[in-house]
Order: C-alpha cells, then sequence, then structure tokens
C-alpha cells in the first residue's frame, strides 16, 4: 500500500519528530501569520466566497464548493468557481472545459467542479475571478486560498474533517497546520464540521471562543448499491483515503483489498495493470472516488481499461440545517454589498 504525502506523525500525538521541527514551524508560522495580516487582496465587482481549510490535505472542500454553487444557482446566482489548478500547467487565466481538458492540463479538481459551473484555473486569482465575471458569472466561489488573500473574499467558510481535525495541532513542518490556528482563525468567518468524530473540538472551542458559527454537515455517497455485498479493490490518491475505505466498508461492501496513492496522483500504465491483474486474480470489483476517476479521463491503453472496469463512488456535501447553505451564499452577497458602500462604490 502506497502512503499518503501528509507524515503519519502530523495525526499522531506530539512527539519527537514534531517537536524536533519546532523552531521551522515557528518561523514557518511567523511567516505565514505575516503574509496574512499585510496582504493587500484584490477586490473585484461581484461577492466572493472562499472555500478554505487551516491544514494540508482534503477537508471536504470541494464536495462543500459543489453543494454552495447547486443551491447558488436555485437562488437565481451565475456562480463560477477559481482554482489555482494545483497540478496544472496553466500560470494564465484559462477557462477549464471538462470536455476536452485533461487532469495534467488543469488539475483533477478544477476538472470535476467544471461540471457544475464555469471553472478558471491560473495562478492569479484575482484575474480569474474577473474573467469569471467577464463570462457572466455574479458569484465566486474560490476553491482553497484562504491563506494566500491574493483575492479578497467576503466571506470564508472553513471546512473541518471531524475524524482528522488539525492532527498534532502543530504547524509545517511539524504538523498539518498552514498558519497558527488562533491567526487563521481571525480570518475565518464561520466554521463547517463535516462528519463525526471529536478531533476537531480545538477547532470548536477556538471557534466558539471568537463568536464564529459553526455549522455541521456530511458526505453522503451516491450509487452503493451497485457494490454492496460485493468483493472490492478499492484504490484512491486523496487527503484521506482511509475515509473512503470505511465509507465503503459502512455501506456493505467487502473491502479486500485497499491501495492508496499520495493525493492528486496521476495514475500510470503500471498501476492500472497491478490493479486490473489483482482484480482479475481475485475476482474483485474496483472501486474508486469521483475524483480519481476524473483522472483516468481522455486516456487510452490500460488506464482506459481501468477507467471502464471501476466504479466510482461520487459523494454530495449535505448541510444538517438546511438553511444554513441559504444563508451563506446570502451573507456573503450582503458583506459584498455593504463593503462596497462602505468604501464609496455605491
Amino acid at each position: 500500500m502506497a502512503g499518503n504525502e501528509t507524515p503519519p506523525f502530523w495525526y499522531e500525538a506530539p512527539g519527537w519528530k514534531s517537536r524536533l521541527a519546532g523552531p521551522v514551524s515557528a518561523i514557518y508560522g511567523a511567516v505565514a501569520r505575516r503574509r496574512m495580516d499585510k496582504a493587500d487582496p484584490k477586490r473585484v465587482l461581484a461577492p466572493v466566497l472562499c472555500i478554505g481549510n487551516l491544514t494540508v490535505g482534503g477537508t471536504g472542500k470541494t464536495p462543500t464548493a459543489i453543494a454552495i454553487a447547486i443551491a447558488a444557482k436555485k437562488l437565481k446566482y451565475r456562480p463560477g468557481f477559481v482554482s489555482r489548478g494545483y497540478g496544472g500547467i496553466h500560470v494564465r487565466s484559462h477557462l477549464v472545459d471538462p470536455k476536452s481538458d485533461t487532469v495534467t492540463a488543469v488539475g483533477d479538481e478544477p476538472l470535476l467542479l467544471a461540471r457544475y459551473a464555469p471553472t478558471i484555473v491560473g495562478h492569479n486569482r484575482a484575474n480569474s475571478a474577473q474573467a469569471l465575471i467577464d463570462q457572466g458569472c455574479d458569484f465566486i466561489i474560490m476553491d482553497d486560498g484562504f491563506q494566500s488573500r491574493t483575492l479578497h473574499y467576503d466571506y470564508a467558510l472553513i471546512t473541518l474533517d471531524a475524524r482528522r481535525g488539525i492532527g498534532n495541532g502543530s504547524v509545517i513542518p511539524g504538523g498539518p497546520l498552514r498558519a497558527p490556528l488562533i491567526d487563521q482563525m481571525r480570518w475565518a468567518t464561520a466554521i463547517l464540521r463535516i462528519g463525526d468524530g471529536d478531533r476537531g473540538d480545538r477547532v470548536i472551542r477556538a471557534a466558539a471562543r471568537a463568536a464564529k458559527p459553526i455549522m455541521h454537515g456530511h458526505l453522503k455517497p451516491a450509487r452503493v448499491r451497485g457494490i454492496s455485498k460485493k468483493n472490492v479493490l478499492a484504490f484512491a490518491g486523496i487527503g484521506d483515503p482511509t475515509k473512503f475505505y470505511e465509507t465503503l466498508s459502512n455501506y456493505g461492501c467487502n473491502l479486500v483489498g485497499t491501495h492508496s496513492f499520495a493525493d492528486h496522483h496521476v495514475y500510470t500504465h503500471s498501476d492500472a495493470r497491478h490493479l486490473l491483474d489483482k482484480a482479475n486474480a481475485e475476482g474483485l470489483e474496483l472501486v474508486t472516488t469521483e475524483k480519481d476517476a476524473v483522472r483516468l479521463t481522455h486516456i487510452e491503453g490500460p488506464l482506459a481499461e481501468l477507467r471502464e472496469r471501476t466504479h466510482v463512488l461520487p459523494v454530495s456535501l449535505v448541510f444538517e440545517a438546511e438553511t444554513d447553505v441559504d444563508s451563506i451564499i446570502l451573507e456573503t452577497a450582503e458583506k459584498y454589498h455593504q463593503s462596497r458602500i462602505k468604501n464609496g462604490s455605491i
């Protein structure tokens, strides 16, 4: 089983490894704090909602962004996504075409987001947001970018995985935090705790002390019926593959084997051959995530065969309080309009 790119000790009790990295973590944290505090984010003429997280790794940002885009459409907005395009080649703003773009060109998350709303990738998020506005979008959803603060956001929704929380609570490289918790909390608008568990309690307490709203949601899988009670070989290259495997087990799949890759892993023909051979030899059904599946599009050979043979398990983010998602959108728009009035733009 290949390992995840995040060091395992990040999600263990603080030990000698995190203490050894302490001086470097302090420097990293100080630089991150200064960058956030001294940033001069550019404003655009549309409400901007940032979906961020406090740590490195997956916390459910992408399904949250999709859920909000769907809700925004119901409220008669024309949403669009801004993404850095992790692993992609585009420096300047590029409108993602899910029918022709590849994962090596734009990244996996933008390919998935583009199925739901116009998505632009590029290094300059402000330019990408403006390009979306030029395309007719009137509500910008920024996937990540919370810490960089290069694009002004009217609302910052922080996703928190209740199973993993913030690990040992240390800043990179001693732990998974992108910046000290207290410094990040100052720029957050609300916390969305996803799933069950108490690993995020430290964040919840910090949010409560800072009077930040705390919302709850969970990831709901679809298309489980086709693989329930079957013997499966699951593979994934996401931030926390174990969460995916546990979901399969919880919904009745007999998890015979798993194969984990690093987050955003670009699959090779060798990977495909290995997975197909194992599935064939043991009579197993192949299963993966929706984000992994988009990395298997527009390809040929063993990878195309792997895509054809693999069951895809999409998940959607469901807010426990149905009114929360609408309130996030409406408050983002209200903060945008109030900001324009304050700055004399109206």
